[in-house]
């Protein structure tokens, strides 16, 4: 069964949010029938929040009625009868959950966070229930043991495979008191990651920076200024100026902002977030994870949480994962560093005396970047409006995979925010449903990710089902009198979730649990996507002026290549270092009730020599890829699939075509269609003819 609590990495809470109002005058649930709707999308404008709970628990009774039905029947466990009718179970509860999950990660509010914590529990006990069958268990137990006599194709010897390993890891084997045990732990495990990301999303909305002086917005750009005004105004505070934690407010604030007061009060609150001592303080939070997470692996008999989470995954273990943190660590340190250097430099040219602090990072190293390169950022953001960058993303997909995206009007929306798109492959023929979600709101989870509301499938006749992806961002607004225009980050953002939905809407599998990869394989698809995104032939297609429609001019294409490299140290670190803190808390063996998180945090980083100047991208008590969720014991799979799209991406530069359609084709073949039929490795040697090396990697970030 698709595990949906790994989407709690992002804020849980349950919402119709499509802003559109209800046409369920019958007083029908529209989860209880079939959507009539177009490509069977959900029928957001009449869902409601009312409907989640009911629809979810009748789901779970119908796939209690389907698994008593499997371990009931009298015929002889065979792979049709108990392996593809278990993973065939439960089709009302997973319709549900897709759309519950992905809006809860777009929409919140107090009465749809706590019915998300209400269900938390449920879910999991629900999950507890199908993995703790002895009776269920036995029968997938004898179809293991005696595959050989069942003539399965590969895909099947997966899903068999994949069953048996999940029971044995969901607790199958232990006896009844330690399933009981296992049960409660469950069930606690998920409403606390739920408290913590409902706790993260109120610290993050809570907090305002509100400027009444203009002379405190000296060194801003006009846009974010003006994006502060609007904001001020939303809040009933016109005249004045209101910045958020929120990262197209925030980020921006911290390099451009001269009030070095200003700069250090924004930053403390966005690395505070969690540890105020209110009552959305998450330490106590993340001490009961780490413990319950432990108490979990090791009565699974795992020496540490981290030895429980690595067994599926690329990596296997902890020393291999500090083995590939620990080769980028040095040398990005040493490269941040050099440049801490340079921000020194630049701080004396001011004719100032202070040792630079890590608000002051940003600030002075953009201006080192200019000195250098003679380069701003900002002179990027008038090519980059989101309408172009989105084109371009699209251009690059139809020059790769011939595939193409047509904007759809007359179609349910998750919010009215959003846009929606038919795929279609190179032959016409249908892929998929492709939606989008630009900025940011009071409701929706911070960050940028790619969900599905429906995955890839074969219904029981052998008809293809294809899927509906969303994307959902945090991107800067549109300012009075001109479009949203991105940063070199969010437009390289936009590729990054891109690819993750060319994963989505190529996938191919006929059974639900053949379809995951591993989460430090997952970022392959999306890393690499990022490649693209400023070459300088895909920029000359879509970089141009909102104003002029002048083409980037090649200067600046040039300086923005010439300066991709610097600062790559400071990237680095604070990556590498949020990996050490997420390892960290999860290969303890023992955590003590009275174990301070943020002196343990602390503790760990300096002992490897980290500079107070930089903070790790993510502190313990806002750092929901851990403690919300998904990424634990896992952060560090960005970096190890780095690894992997360097190494990729370089096929491609070798070939001497960033659009060479076989490499393309077989990335497809291999990466992107196969979900998780074959092993990791193996599909990437299947790509590549190789196992990948780290040297692309660094040298892709200049630390070699």
């Amino acid at each position: 069964m698709k595990n949906f609590l790994l989407m709690a990495g992002v804020t849980l809470a349950l919402a119709a949010c499509s802003g559109q109002k209800g046409q369920d005058a019958a007083g029908e649930n529209p989860f209880l029938s079939e959507y009539n709707t177009p490509f069977g999308v959900p029928p957001f404008d009449q869902i409601k929040p009312e409907h989640y709970k009911p629809a979810l628990l009748q789901g779970m009774e119908e796939q209690k009625k389907e698994i008593e039905a499997i371990v009931n029947q009298r015929s002889m466990p065979d792979f049709e009868n108990t392996i593809a009718a278990l993973d065939r179970s439960g089709a009302l509860l997973n319709k549900v959950a897709y759309v519950f999950y992905a809006q809860s990660a777009a929409c919140a509010d107090d009465e749809i966070q706590a019915l998300s914590t209400e269900i938390a529990p449920l879910m999991a006990q629900h999950s507890d229930d199908i993995n703790l069958n002895p009776r269920l268990f036995e029968r997938v137990k004898q179809v293991y043991e005696r595959k050989a006599d069942f003539n399965l194709n590969h895909e099947q010897e997966r899903l068999l495979e994949k069953t048996y390993r999940d029971f044995v890891r969901g607790g199958a084997n232990l006896d009844s008191t330690k399933q009981a045990r296992l049960r409660q732990l469950n069930g606690e495990i998920s409403v606390l990651e739920q408290t913590f990301s409902q706790n993260m999303l109120k610290e993050t909305n809570d907090f305002k920076l509100v400027i009444d002086k203009k002379e405190d917005l000296a060194g801003l750009p006009q846009a974010l200024v003006d994006n502060a005004a609007a904001t001020a105004k939303a809040q009933g505070m016109e005249g004045k100026w209101v910045f958020t934690l929120h990262n197209p407010s925030v980020m921006p604030f911290l390099q451009y902002a001269d009030n070095r007061d200003l700069r250090e009060k924004i930053f403390k609150g966005y690395t505070n977030r969690g540890n105020n001592n209110n009552d959305a303080d998450n330490k106590q939070v993340v001490r009961s994870l780490m413990q319950k997470r432990l108490e979990k692996a090791q009565l699974m008999g795992y020496k540490d949480y981290a030895a429980y989470v690595l067994e599926d995954r690329m990596a296997k273990n902890s020393e291999n994962v500090y083995g590939l943190l620990d080769a980028v660590w040095t040398p990005a340190l040493d490269k941040a560093k050099e440049e801490l250097n340079d921000i020194r430099a630049e701080i004396k040219k001011e004719r100032k005396n202070f040792e630079p602090e890590a608000w002051d990072w940003s600030y002075y190293f953009e201006k080192a970047k200019k000195a250098k390169f003679n380069f701003d950022e900002n002179q990027l953001r008038p090519y980059l409006p989101l309408d172009q960058v989105r084109e371009g993303v699209f251009y690059v997909a139809n020059k790769l995979y011939g595939i193409t995206f047509t904007q759809l009007k007359d179609i349910p929306l998750p919010h009215p925010d959003a846009m929606a798109f038919e795929c279609k492959d190179k032959d016409g023929s249908h892929l998929g449903v492709l939606y989008m979600d630009f900025f940011p709101r009071a409701s929706k989870g911070g960050g940028a990710w790619c969900t599905t509301y429906r995955d890839q499938g074969y219904d029981e006749e052998g008809k293809k089902i294809t899927p509906v992806v969303s994307i959902v961002c945090n991107f800067t607004p549109a300012a009075d009198g001109q479009p949203a225009l991105l940063s070199a980050d969010e437009a390289t953002t936009l590729f990054h979730e891109f690819g993750h939905a060319l994963q989505a809407l190529f996938q191919d599998v006929h059974y639900r649990g053949t379809a995951s990869v591993p989460r430090d394989f997952v970022e392959l698809p999306s890393q690499i996507n990022e490649h693209w995104a400023f070459e300088p032939e895909v920029l000359k297609v879509y970089a141009k002026h909102y104003k002029t429609g002048e083409v980037i001019p090649a200067e600046l294409i040039d300086k923005l290549d010439k300066s991709g490299k610097y600062g790559q140290g400071f990237a680095s670190v604070e990556r590498v270092a949020a990996s050490y803190v997420d390892m960290g808390a999860h290969v303890l063996t023992a955590v003590p009730d009275d174990l301070d998180v943020i002196k343990f945090e602390s503790d760990l980083l300096n002992k490897r020599g980290l500079i107070k100047q930089i903070h790790p991208r993510y502190h313990i008590t806002y750092f929901a890829h851990t403690m919300g969720g998904g990424y634990t014991a896992g952060y560090y799979g960005y970096m190890w699939a780095e690894v992997l799209d360097a190494d990729a991406y370089q096929a491609f530069k070798e070939s001497g075509d960033i659009f060479n359609q076989e490499l393309a084709g077989k990335f497809r073949q291999y990466i992107l269609t196969p979900g998780g039929i074959d092993d990791a490795m193996d599909m990437y040697k299947n790509f590549r003819g190789k196992e990948p090396a780290t040297d692309a990697l660094l040298h892709n970030r200049g630390l070699k």
